[in-house]
């Protein structure tokens, strides 16, 4: 199986939709990408796919090889796949459960990843199908990292995120703060400590996300800004623990 080649599977998550966990995953990603790494990024969003677009990809599709997937290419050590690409950007995947563990079940047993050090996995919100088949499919899964802004609605979900991966006997690595300041509120220092998870840090609410995002350019390729220094940051917590 192609899971077997991959040294570290990390899971984004987030409880509650419009968070930031997508733009987490892209830049986690990219910047583990430009340390050096092998990554991939697989996207299960089935029904909301956007990874895509963050990487300025949208317009590409994939190819087949022996009835294996493969995947796109942004660079030599960066691979995705996205349902986005065997779709139309304006068509809506009406699909229930079962359809979505058949495409998702694809993803991880078909597609040809080859060596990698770290696989990034973008789920949608919430614990339903596409959290739960990609749970029952990889193996090994090392971990997952929740993603919340600091709200006390985003919190609560945060929470059902959390108590998800303990169920499932998922390691959880950490949470990130995303979108912090005097609009959403600050840090998660003290949610973290309270259900004993560690915290990776926190990003501010800033428009250079929201530009990097829309451009197709992962901000963390803005050097020698706060935001991505921050967001280092948080990537050398994450590889202190997992460096491979």
């Amino acid at each position: 199986m192609q899971m077997n080649n991959i040294k570290n599977k990390f899971l984004i998550m987030s409880g509650k939709g419009g968070v930031g966990k997508t733009t987490i995953a892209v830049n986690l990603a990219y910047s583990l990408s430009e340390k050096g790494f092998q990554v991939g990024l697989l996207d299960v969003d089935i029904t909301g796919p956007n990874v895509p677009k963050m990487l300025n990809a949208e317009n590409n599709t994939i190819l087949s090889k022996n009835n294996k997937i493969l995947p796109l290419v942004l660079k030599n050590n960066l691979k995705v796949i996205s349902m986005a690409f065997l779709v139309n950007k304006d068509e809506a995947v009406i699909w229930r459960g079962p359809m979505k563990h058949k495409i998702i079940k694809q993803f991880v047993e078909d597609v040809i990843w080859d060596d990698l050090d770290y696989l990034v996995v973008d789920l949608p919100p919430g614990t339903g199908d596409e959290a739960i088949s990609i749970a029952q499919l990889i193996p090994n899964i090392t971990g997952s990292i929740i993603v919340s802004t600091p709200q006390e609605v985003a919190l609560l979900d945060a929470k059902k995120s959390i108590n998800f991966s303990h169920t499932l006997k998922i390691p959880v690595i950490g949470i990130i703060s995303n979108m912090t300041g005097h609009i959403f509120g600050y840090g998660l220092e003290e949610f973290a400590k309270k259900n004993n998870i560690n915290y990776l840090g926190n990003l501010e609410l800033d428009q250079i996300i929201a530009d990097a995002g829309d451009k197709g350019k992962p901000f963390v390729s803005l050097k020698n800004t706060k935001i991505t220094k921050d967001f280092d940051e948080i990537c050398k917590k994450i590889l202190a623990v997992f460096p491979r």
